[in-house]
């Protein structure tokens, strides 16, 4: 059934099982006590951050299988995605497993919406059981985005640290497990912002947009949850999104928390906090389902913000525009 943009799924998907590698510096906060392998040396035995970044993704993948006790044949399709041109972390991690891959990119939103898309799949009857998944590296993403880290440019303080990491879930139409009860699809939202070091405030925008529009759909309010997660927005984006939502009529101040903030300590050296497609990818599939699987929260809303810039389009003085995905989740 469908509501306004919402999807609700009446044969309730399950998240059956879930599993997260972080890297050296992420390891620090609480990521260190809940995901399965925590890295000492970001290069993770390769010889680019490219191949860690991909090695971190399809170990990700593989965990997630194994402690389902599944194995490759059981799962009918792969929906991942990364931040890398051309999604080459995915596609290359995709080529490790024998079952098919559908490759997304929705930048830092990829997990929600790959969430989204599997549950689809999933509730329609068309595939059994499908993994979601995503993963980004930091010094990956700056070497793409912003600077080669050897140049050793001043970060602003309006920045972000992209998270290195990975994260992956097996949906499935059986099992115990967490169920997604809805989907709430974005819409590209764009506030003319330019500056590609201030990704919270081009994204809380989008994620305000799309949690309301929820909030409509299904009726519901921020009291009705146990948490509200957004994705990306650190800091300052966490600010702005709850000022935007309250002018809306929704206060989340009390409810609302970012994977960017849950990862670090945010402090002087890590400015606004983290942002990247493995933040929220990491943060969901080790931090919040452990939480859920454990009784302490029972209703979450998950929505990862991400930003559809690129090298080009902000060379050429483009705005960026922004994406958010919401999955309700309830155990």
């Amino acid at each position: 059934m469908k509501k306004g943009n919402t999807v609700f799924f009446n044969t309730s998907p399950c998240i059956t099982s879930f599993a997260a590698v972080c890297g050296s510096k992420e390891k620090e906060g609480v990521l260190g006590k809940f995901a399965d392998i925590t890295l000492d040396d970001d290069m993770y035995e390769e010889s680019t951050f490219e191949k860690a970044e991909c090695k971190m993704l399809s170990t990700a993948i593989s965990l997630a299988i194994q402690k389902g006790g599944y194995s490759e044949k059981d799962i009918d399709v792969l929906f991942s995605g990364d931040l890398l041109n051309q999604i080459i972390s995915a596609s290359f991690a995709a080529r490790d497993f024998n079952f098919p891959f559908l490759g997304l990119y929705s930048a830092c939103s990829t997990m929600s919406e790959s969430l989204l898309l599997g549950a689809m799949l999933v509730n329609a009857g068309y595939v059994n059981r499908v993994v979601a998944a995503t993963g980004s590296h930091f010094a990956a993403a700056e070497r793409q985005y912003r600077y080669p880290l050897e140049q050793g440019t001043t970060r602003p303080p309006q920045s972000q640290w992209t998270v290195t990491g990975a994260g992956a879930c097996v949906i499935a139409h059986e099992g115990e497990g967490i169920k997604i009860v809805n989907g709430t699809m974005g819409k590209v939202v764009d506030y003319g912002v330019t500056d590609v070091n201030n990704m919270g405030a081009a994204m809380a925008p989008a994620c305000a947009d799309t949690l309301i529009r929820h909030f409509r759909d299904t009726e519901t309010t921020p009291d009705d949850y146990d948490i509200i997660i957004s994705g990306d927005l650190g800091a300052l984006g966490s600010r702005i999104l709850k000022d935007l939502t309250w002018e809306k009529g929704f206060d989340i101040s009390e409810k609302h928390v970012d994977c960017g903030e849950i990862v670090y300590n945010v402090i002087e050296d890590e400015f606004q906090g983290g942002s990247g497609a493995g933040c929220s990818a990491v943060v969901l599939s080790s931090y919040i389902l452990t939480k859920m699987r454990a009784g302490q929260y029972k209703r979450v809303l998950f929505a990862a913000t991400g930003a559809l810039l690129s090298t080009v389009s902000s060379g050429q003085g483009e705005s960026i525009p922004c994406i958010s995905h919401a999955v309700q989740l309830e155990l």
